[in-house]
């Protein structure tokens, strides 16, 4: 899942898809670099992030979902949790809602995915995105987290969204200590053993910069180190910037998977 923000404040590329010129050259080069779908969002989540109108949203999506619209280079999913917005870029042809609030932000997010038939990823986060890295603290953060994921897969399905259409997410960094980041992605098959897709992003996370002192533009590495940790324990979807470089490492990888075998 390649990621796309056309925002002035994402903590990795904030500003840089801003200019629709920019933003629509950068989905097609996440199509060519072999992304199987693309994350779009025009609302930054990193922590301390304030909310942006829905109209605000809108206008940054615009370029982008008009070629959606038109045919697009490969399958987006709209980074959102509001139902305006998703139900703007489902009629744009977005295949997938990624909301970060899990349908806690806005209650008609998820009866609007079900209602059209349409796919949503789940994620946890523990508060909003303004104060969720205020002393989060967690007694046992892999069971809590699938405690959490459990009963908003069964708040999706009893909005009208077929299980086969959610897909998990358990949220690295947000809300999270180093330690339970690290813990989740070791612990992840408990939450694959729900029997849903878990998707994973660690790219660039901040976390990195607590384990390793790497700033943004330092941490390809550990972020690639992450993911291959993710996947080899059931991660089906990694949420990347570096689509390249992780499509090469997956590829990497399951060649010597498979050589093993």
């Amino acid at each position: 899942m390649g990621v796309l923000n056309v925002t002035p404040d994402s903590f990795s590329d904030g500003g840089r898809y801003l200019d629709p010129t920019a933003a629509v050259t950068r989905l097609h080069a996440i199509a060519a670099e072999g992304a199987a779908i693309c994350d779009v969002g025009a609302e930054s989540t990193r922590p301390g992030s304030d909310p942006v109108p829905v109209e605000e949203e809108l206008r940054r999506l615009e370029p982008v979902l008009a070629v959606v619209a038109g045919g697009g280079p490969l399958p987006i999913s709209i980074d959102t949790s509001k139902a305006a917005v998703a139900a703007v870029a489902m009629d744009a042809g977005a295949v997938l809602v990624n909301d970060v609030t899990a349908g806690r932000g806005d209650p008609d997010l998820l009866p609007l995915v079900g209602e059209r038939d349409g796919a949503v990823c789940l994620m946890h986060m523990r508060g909003e995105p303004r104060t969720m890295q205020e002393a989060p603290r967690y007694d046992d953060v892999v069971g809590e987290v699938r405690g959490f994921l459990e009963e908003r897969l069964e708040a999706a399905v009893a909005a009208g969204i077929s299980e086969q259409c959610v897909l998990l997410d358990p949220g690295i960094g947000f809300g999270k200590r180093l330690q339970d980041n690290l813990a989740l992605i070791a612990g992840l098959q408990a939450l694959t053993a729900l029997g849903r897709p878990v998707v994973v992003g660690v790219s660039r996370k901040s976390m990195f910069l607590t384990l390793l002192g790497r700033e943004v533009e330092e941490r390809l590495a550990p972020s690639l180190a992450a993911g291959l940790a993710a996947v080899a324990r059931g991660a089906a979807v990694l949420r990347a910037h570096d689509v390249q470089e992780t499509v090469d490492a997956l590829a990497t990888w399951t060649a010597v998977e498979a050589a093993a075998r």
